[in-house]
């Protein structure tokens, strides 16, 4: 291994790989989120675009369709369709969660308001469904909106799940299958069906996205807690403070004792929570070894992402797509 390639991420690296498409992706973003009627829609739509995110979704899209030899243009709509869909769901969780920082910036809400977070994300959603049927493909088409409809499902369960000491583990996977692994299989999937892959395969890219993506919102409900903020984006602690119902917490009720279990019950489902819980709630994580078990469970879905791309050809494409799903994991060591 040569010293330029240690040095650099495996997304930075397929993004170089990829830089001819990727710039086409960014040009299509720019034009497309442009309107003549609402110079608010770009104003919003940039704050959030340009603000260093990795474009890992799209760089999915059209990773899949390198690897299984497309050489159309379609690719470059699907993975923008794809970021406009991610984009507009970050602008309405925002929302919803009454963030206040995003990639290391104020949120649009916060820089706006909530009807320009909203109504610039409900835009963005409609192009996605404008860009999506360019192709001409009733399947990508079928894809990519149950994808939609499943993310708006996901972020609804996590509604009435989130503050409620039942939710299991059970319940917690269907809401990250909604909500986030739904459009890592979706983008995946469709660079296959773009590029005309036998079925074995197209279903491996299904496999893989979905696997990276519970890992992927596994590893961020664990850096909540033991995350770098600087790093991350966000505060330490913030899923607490939200009374979100992540993953680290689900372990921990399911061992907690009377006592503790009412900690819980007044701060996650009552919401009342005072000076020094957060700390108390980071004792009870680690007596619990609640953060060492969520990690392993994000270090097993990364193996069965992997263990999907094996019914992919040989490509140089697909040893990224492999440490791509080490590196999500990665950033909790």
């Amino acid at each position: 291994m040569n010293q330029d390639h240690a040095s650099t991420k495996p997304h930075e690296r397929l993004a170089a790989h990829l830089e001819d498409k990727l710039r086409k992706v960014n040009d299509m973003i720019h034009s497309r989120m442009m309107s003549e009627n609402a110079p608010r829609i770009p104003q919003v739509t940039a704050h959030l675009i340009d603000a260093g995110g990795k474009r890992l979704r799209p760089m999915l899209t059209l990773a899949a369709a390198d690897m299984c030899g497309y050489r159309g243009e379609y690719d470059v709509h699907l993975a923008t369709t794809v970021e406009f869909i991610h984009t507009a769901t970050l602008l309405h969780d925002d929302v919803v969660d009454e963030s206040a920082q995003r990639r290391g910036r104020p949120t649009a809400n916060l820089m706006w308001d909530n009807k320009s977070s909203v109504l610039v994300g409900d835009y963005l959603f409609s192009r996605a469904f404008q860009m999506m049927v360019e192709p001409g493909s009733l399947r990508v088409l079928s894809i990519l909106s149950n994808a939609s409809a499943t993310i708006a499902e996901g972020e609804v369960l996590q509604l009435s799940a989130a503050q409620d000491l039942a939710t299991d583990e059970g319940i917690y996977l269907k809401v990250v299958r909604g909500k986030t692994a739904a459009l890592f299989s979706a983008a995946t999937e469709v660079g296959g069906v773009i590029a005309d892959a036998p079925e074995d395969q197209v279903k491996a890219l299904f496999d893989y996205g979905d696997a990276l993506g519970v890992s992927f919102q596994i590893v961020d409900d664990l850096l909540d807690y033991q995350g770098d903020s600087s790093a991350t984006g966000k505060n330490i602690g913030d899923d607490f403070r939200e009374r979100k119902l992540t993953l680290p917490v689900i372990k921990a009720v399911a061992q907690a004792d009377a006592e503790e279990r009412a900690f819980w019950v007044r701060t996650i489902e009552k919401g009342r929570q005072e000076e020094g819980d957060l700390e108390h709630a980071l004792s009870l994580l680690h007596k619990h070894k609640a953060l060492e078990a969520t990690r392993e469970d994000a270090l097993a879905w990364a193996a069965k992402a992997k263990d999907a791309l094996s019914a992919l050809p040989e490509h140089p494409v697909r040893q990224l797509l492999v440490e791509i799903a080490d590196y999500v994991v990665a950033r909790i060591n």
